[in-house]
């Protein structure tokens, strides 16, 4: 029976994309559904003592691009680990992936695909025109889902995943919760496929 995995991310995060573009072969391997779930990073920040980039001390700045140069590197990907529109508000693009999900499209595919805008093509994922051409070019719906995305339904999601996420101690993205057991980060997700595949 396949297992249903609920995805916690932020459409900003470097370590979301990398384990983003993960996801597809591990669901294709285990039969997995993963359930996209943006949240707004601020509010979880604030509720569970995380710091926004910018107000971390230097140190902890300049070991994060350490980091990030070597999994860029152990992954293979064409990444810019200081990208030009980063830190970025990735609200609009958090919204219009709840709105994919909503439609029954696929929402883990249009999360990385907004990921890759940030992390590869340098896009700035603020700007609604880089959002819906983008999504276009991957054969969405851009203006469709830009449209959906100033719902009421798709906004109320969108402060659901926050709060629920608070609600269930989850402080960082990508987060990931199979079967009550929460997966904190991209380099925890062979423990995560472990688990599917049990």
């Amino acid at each position: 029976m396949s297992k249903t995995v609920d995805y916690y991310v932020s459409l900003a995060s470097p370590y979301t994309y990398m384990g983003g573009t993960r996801l597809p072969d591990i669901a294709a391997r285990t039969g997995a559904k993963f359930v996209v779930k943006p949240i707004k990073a601020g509010p979880l920040f604030e509720a569970t003592g995380g710091l926004p980039l910018p107000k971390r001390h230097p140190a902890r700045r300049a070991y994060r691009l350490v980091e990030l140069q070597r999994w860029r590197d152990h992954w293979g990907l064409a990444m810019n680990i200081e990208p030009a529109f980063f830190p970025v508000d990735d609200s609009q693009a958090g919204r219009m992936v709840i709105a994919a999900r909503q439609a029954g499209a696929d929402a883990l595919a249009l999360s990385n695909v907004f990921l890759a805008c940030v992390w590869e093509r340098e896009a700035n994922i603020a700007d609604a025109s880089v959002l819906q051409a983008a999504a276009d070019a991957a054969g969405f719906d851009g203006a469709a889902l830009a449209a959906q995305a100033g719902s009421a339904e798709v906004e109320a999601e969108y402060d659901a995943n926050t709060e629920t996420a608070i609600e269930l101690q989850v402080f960082g993205v990508p987060w990931f919760i199979c079967d009550g057991v929460p997966y904190w980060g991209q380099d925890r997700i062979d423990f995560l496929e472990r688990a599917l595949a049990g």
